[in-house]
């Protein structure tokens, strides 16, 4: 019979997830400045969305290699940190190379191959680091702890945002040039993503020193899904893992209900984010500096305050979080959440003054808090039993990159379709959250989550 799990002080829940605050900082300068890198190189509006395809398809393919791989590890270093190490280390050399892809002297089809190969190389080490936490957290933290856990990942998560988004325009602001000739990326955006690997690094030794994983007699008292080697000179020491005999088609066939519930949700959710990301800094350098051209200094300071924007919806995720678990039905919480982020996404092509579109994107920062905390609280919960942790969570993951993945292809189409305005791709947005909204009622039939 398992054992049940202890409830863990909040500085070991804290520190179980510390490392995501850098790995966050690392994804927010790649989401708030892919888009801008490439339009700066020389990307046609209606390809951008093109490049965005590269992040999730490696999501989808190292997320769940990386889960099964590590529900197999054992090492003296752990059973998970070994992978957030190596996915950060590369992480660290990759973001030293990409914002550089302008300045090497090649030309602009070599710069952009340049640029696709580290983006690819930094969304695959991201990944590789960023999939861990969720599982420590899944293996070592109880049920009634769990959403306490994922909450202090998703302030993690925000404030390394908010870090992360604002650097562009706090480097400028203290003298770092903003601008450069064409095809080069500006010193401001280059410096963030050197500070942002710094940062990374160290907030990951910390986690690696801080955090010791439980040994695999540990976890098989705790989670029952190890059993003794029946060799006698085994003597418990080697265990036969039931987690091997299962591949993904299995797993899937045998995933409880709720996995798909809400992945159908994350459908949506994902899907228009991508479009946020993709277009917010076209979007507002059309309604609030009057241009499209990449290579003015009104662009730049456009994907500037797309940082800023971007901070703001952090900020709101975070204090809509805390406001979240004051909901009795956390399906209504998670349903009225995406509501108020589509309202945010509709407002945006109206709004012509900077500091306004504070408004929608602390709306849409609403929807954010709910993504980020909600899905892996319901799928969690209901994959308890059923073993193969980090490799449902890794499978899971495939709910967040597949709708990328579609929204990036069909892209540059819907623009064509709108006008080829980047602001109205938010109204998109908009109309994809709120049916992401309406389907959190396809989980709101049963009382189970499950």
């Amino acid at each position: 019979m398992m054992k049940q799990k202890p409830n863990l002080p909040f500085w070991s829940l804290w520190n179980l997830s510390f490392g995501f605050f850098g790995v966050q900082i690392a994804y927010a300068l790649q989401s708030a400045n892919i888009s801008r890198i490439f339009a700066t190189l020389g990307a046609d509006p209606h390809s951008l969305s093109y490049f965005w395809i590269l992040p999730p398809l490696m999501g989808i393919l190292v997320q769940p290699i990386v889960g099964t791989l590590s529900d197999r590890t054992w090492t003296r270093w752990g059973r998970r940190i070994p992978y957030l190490f190596i996915g950060a280390a590369v992480a660290v050399l990759v973001m030293c190379l990409l914002p550089n892809a302008g300045s090497l002297g090649l030309a602009v089809s070599a710069a952009m191959v340049f640029g696709l190969l580290m983006l690819m190389l930094l969304d695959t080490s991201i990944n590789m680091a960023m999939q861990p936490f969720k599982m420590l957290v899944g293996d070592m933290v109880n049920e009634e702890q769990k959403a306490k856990a994922y909450s202090i990942q998703s302030f993690l998560c925000n404030a390394g945002s908010v870090m992360g988004f604002v650097f562009p325009f706090l480097f400028t602001w203290i003298g770092i040039s903003n601008v450069a000739e064409k095809g080069v990326v500006p010193d401001s955006v280059i410096w963030s993503f050197y500070i942002g690997a710094a940062i990374l690094i160290l907030c990951v030794i910390y986690t690696t020193l801080k955090v010791k994983e439980w040994n695999p007699q540990e976890y098989a008292e705790y989670n029952g899904s190890l059993s003794p080697d029946p060799s006698p000179k085994g003597k418990g020491e080697r265990l036969e893992r039931s987690e091997d005999k299962a591949d993904w088609f299995t797993l899937l066939r045998k995933a409880p209900a709720t996995f798909w519930k809400v992945g159908l949700v994350q459908f949506f959710c994902w899907a228009a984010f991508l479009y946020m990301w993709n277009y917010t800094t076209g979007a507002i350098a059309e309604t609030v500096w009057e241009t499209t051209d990449p290579v003015s200094e009104n662009f730049q300071l456009a994907g500037n305050w797309t940082g800023i924007v971007f901070a703001v919806q952090a900020i709101g995720s975070v204090v809509w979080a805390a406001v979240l678990p004051q909901f009795r039905n956390t399906k209504v919480a998670y349903a009225l959440s995406l509501v108020l982020g589509a309202v945010g996404f509709a407002m945006i092509p109206y709004i012509h003054n900077q500091y306004m579109l504070f408004i929608p994107f602390i709306l849409i920062g609403c929807a954010w808090a709910a993504m980020l905390a909600m899905p892996f609280t319901f799928v969690t919960n209901a994959l308890q039993g059923y073993g193969h942790m980090g490799a449902y969570l890794g499978l899971f993951n495939g709910t967040i990159c597949v709708p990328q993945i579609v929204a990036a292809l069909a892209g540059g189409g819907i623009l064509s379709l709108v006008g080829s305005h980047q602001s109205t791709m938010m109204t998109v947005a908009g109309v994809l959250l709120l049916l992401g909204a309406l389907s959190v009622f396809v989980m709101l039939r049963g009382r189970k989550t499950s």
